[in-house]
């Protein structure tokens, strides 16, 4: 530890026998979230066809906004005089900002890293603007955040050693720098409201890089510890295989969040390793285009076995979808192009997922985790519905 005190942000509850797939809590400033748990992506402060109370209504305590998309539209300077991102968006429960260096590292062509900070233009309308980690920071704590990320370099599969070194030090030097803007930032405020820090190791996919980005952000006075530079387009077995060399050096007494994983798949293997919480848009992305998450796999809905199918997409699920609407009806809302379409099966995706989440904790609870994960993944891997 670099000599500061970590505020104690997670309660472990219940561990697997023989495995590292946990529940617990996170204690935020807007309430305890159970752990393990997914978090709804809501780039701009909203999670795309969905209001704020139905999210919250399926159970959801922890969503996702991007400092990088709140920077530029529709500005800190508007979000601070609405009172910060709660108020503003109308979300009570809390807030994980993204730092918005992925996003940042997607505009490769529009970008340039220094150790100082990254200069790039606005993928809006091609305005210049500088991010350094200090105010990446400072952002977050004008948008009210209950967990901060910092600024950090994400690289690609297949980088060279020379350049992912490289990256792997200015993703460290950052981390110091938020630290003592965080710090800074609490001297002003006051205690109570302040989010909290988690630190992202990265090392791309050079195993020893790895272990050094772990062991340096065990050692720094993060609350929390990410991983990130995962699931960027690398080969599925080597996504397993950095997850668990990664996982398996994380400090077990502070929340362990996986950046950007959402399917079944990924997610159980998330667990597994003993991760606490992750995100992605992929639920509601596919549910924009028609399709749905189901025990069987993912279910198109605009191809033609739908259109004269009336059951509803699942017989268990309490979703609007399921309980009012067949596959037929929800086959011609999107052949339509109706709103209403992307609507049902974005709430009934992340239905989905907060019940297998629900689920998931149960079964490390009994000790049941391992069969539970290979029942659950032999059914989804079928890939068919009827």
């Amino acid at each position: 530890m670099d000599g500061q005190a970590v505020r104690r942000l997670f309660t472990q509850e219940t561990t697997q026998p023989g495995g590292r797939a946990r529940t617990g809590v996170l204690n935020l400033n807007h309430g305890g979230v159970s752990t393990p748990a997914f978090m709804p992506v809501g780039t701009n402060g909203a999670v795309k066809a969905i209001s704020q109370a139905g999210v919250k209504n399926i159970g959801y305590n922890l969503i996702l906004a991007n400092t990088y998309h709140l920077y530029l539209r529709p500005g800190a300077a508007l979000i601070q005089a609405a009172g910060g991102l709660h108020r503003f968006s109308g979300w009570d429960g809390n807030i994980l900002t993204d730092s918005g260096g992925f996003q940042i590292f997607s505009l490769a062509s529009l970008q340039k890293i220094t150790d100082a900070g990254i200069s790039f233009r606005s993928h809006i309308d091609g305005s210049k603007h500088a991010l350094t980690p200090e105010k990446v920071i400072e952002i977050q704590e004008i948008l009210g955040s209950d967990i901060l990320m910092p600024l950090d370099v994400c690289t690609p599969p297949g980088l060279d050693r020379r350049q992912a070194q490289k990256a792997l030090d200015i993703t460290g030097l950052w981390l110091a720098r938020s630290l003592e803007a965080h710090r800074a930032g609490a001297s002003r405020g006051a205690p109570e409201a302040q989010g909290s820090l988690f630190g992202i190791i990265q090392g791309n996919f050079y195993p020893d890089l790895r272990r050094i980005s772990a062991e340096l952000t065990c050692q720094s006075a993060v609350e929390g510890l990410a991983i990130g530079g995962l699931s960027v387009g690398e080969p599925y077995p080597q996504f397993l295989d950095f997850l668990a060399l990664t996982a398996e050096r994380l400090d077990p007494e502070r929340p362990r969040y996986l950046m950007g994983i959402g399917t079944p798949e990924y997610i159980l293997d998330a667990v597994e390793n003993g991760i606490d919480i992750f995100d992605c848009v992929l639920p509601t992305r596919i549910a924009r285009n028609g399709a749905a998450l189901t025990p069987e796999g993912i279910l198109d809905l605009k191809k033609a076995p739908s259109a004269h199918n009336l059951e509803p997409l699942s017989q268990t699920c309490p979703c609007s979808a399921c309980r009012t609407y067949s596959r037929a009806y929800i086959h011609h809302l999107f052949k339509a192009r109706e709103i209403l379409g992307p609507m049902l099966l974005t709430e009934h995706n992340l239905v989905f997922l907060y019940r297998l989440l629900e689920d998931v904790g149960q079964a490390i609870r009994e000790h049941r985790f391992a069969g539970f994960k290979k029942d659950f993944l032999n059914r989804y891997r079928q890939g068919k519905t009827p």
